[in-house]
């Protein structure tokens, strides 16, 4: 992607001026940055979709309480008849990962590729009937609202209080404050960075699709990270236990002695000695599918014909190592080259894949066997 060439999808900015000016920074609107836009997903296919046990779903119906109690919330699968009537106001049903559903929402998906892959979380399409929403809220991540069909009438605010409602399925703001009000029509993108409350209420029948980019927090990445480093670390039946074959008699049995610590310590250490470790469970990390993610085996020469990711895989990589689906490998030279083309662009062309070298052309024949690449003649 030409990162410094104007964008119809940013209203005219380029790439490199949106992430400078609002990415994490504050929202935009972008009237009409799909112009006559047609939702590749319509209602009835979302409510198929909502429909398989394979597919996370949500049912959210706001039964008019002003005090927020009249939400309630159900998970999916669903049957058609466990959905309300689509002449029933106030409910909304939510689809999650349909840009690995459908291979139409994974190409618009990747309009967005002048952000790092690392940081996409999924696209999520919402139906909504007249007045439907999920209550006033912030996320955690960063996300462009694409209204898909009909209208949405959106209230955002920076907000100060994040304090909740208690006791309820959903997470609504007890004090929303909106700054600013909108309205948008088919076509039209909002972006909103982290923690921006918002609060989207439909008018009439609408749809909406999300697409949303994660922010980790420090902490979750260091309990994952640390979890994955001693894994490797430690194999299977390799790992040395604690001993205190000297430990004497105790007449404080509460005191952590100091050799445990000692200990404790030491296994740290060990675990982050190698200066790769973190970056490959990262990026084992950043790659591991969803629990929800299906991938259909597949066949065909690796040698013949352009190579393209699957639309459920991530591919990723770092200066030493590439990462797919959660699993590491090293790569250097022309192989390293080409297997990054694969991951910025999801597709490598007939004669590059001629030029892999006989390992990697093996390698990427096991993940072609797993479904995780696919072959076009």
């Amino acid at each position: 992607m030409k990162i410094h060439e104007p964008l119809a999808l940013l209203g005219g900015l380029t790439p490199a001026m949106f992430m400078r000016n609002h990415w994490q920074k504050k929202p935009l609107l972008i009237r009409q940055a799909i112009k006559g836009f047609v939702p590749p997903v319509g209602r009835s296919d979302l409510v198929s979709l909502a429909a398989s046990g394979e597919v996370e779903s949500r049912l959210v119906v706001q039964a008019g309480a002003v005090d927020g109690s009249g939400w309630k919330l159900r998970h999916g699968p669903f049957e058609r008849r466990a959905l309300p009537p689509f002449k029933r106001p106030g409910w909304t049903l939510l689809v999650q990962g349909v840009d690995l559903l459908d291979e139409r929402v994974h190409a618009l998906r990747r309009q967005f590729d002048f952000i790092p892959s690392a940081r996409l979380d999924d696209v999520m399409v919402s139906y909504a009937t007249d007045q439907g929403g999920v209550g006033p809220h912030f996320d955690s991540y960063d996300v462009f609202l694409l209204q898909a069909q009909g209208q949405r009438r959106w209230r955002i605010g920076r907000q100060e209080n994040l304090r909740l409602l208690p006791n309820m399925p959903l997470k609504i703001l007890s004090d929303f404050q909106p700054e600013q009000e909108m309205v948008l029509d088919p076509g039209d993108l909002l972006y909103l960075p982290p923690l921006y409350a918002h609060d989207g209420v439909a008018v009439g029948e609408c749809m909406t699709y999300s697409v949303g980019f994660r922010s980790p927090s420090r902490c979750d990445l260091a309990s994952e990270l640390l979890h994955r480093i001693a894994e490797a670390h430690a194999p299977a039946g390799s790992d040395v236990l604690y001993q205190d074959p000297r430990q004497a008699a105790t007449t404080r049995p509460g005191e952590i002695p100091e050799k445990v610590s000692k200990f404790a310590s030491d296994a740290v250490l060990r675990a982050l000695r190698d200066p790769s470790a973190a970056a490959r469970a990262l990026g084992e990390y950043l790659t591991e599918p969803k629990a929800t993610v299906l991938f259909a085996a597949s066949s065909g020469m690796a040698t013949k014909g352009v190579l393209r990711l699957s639309r459920c895989s991530r591919m990723l990589y770092d200066s030493a190592h590439v990462f797919i689906n959660g699993e590491s490998f090293l790569a250097a030279g022309r192989d390293a080259l080409l297997m990054r083309e694969l991951a910025d662009r999801g597709v490598l062309a007939a004669d590059s894949v001629q030029r892999l070298s006989h390992g990697a052309k093996a390698l990427v024949a096991d993940w072609i066997d797993a479904g995780w690449l696919y072959v076009e003649s």
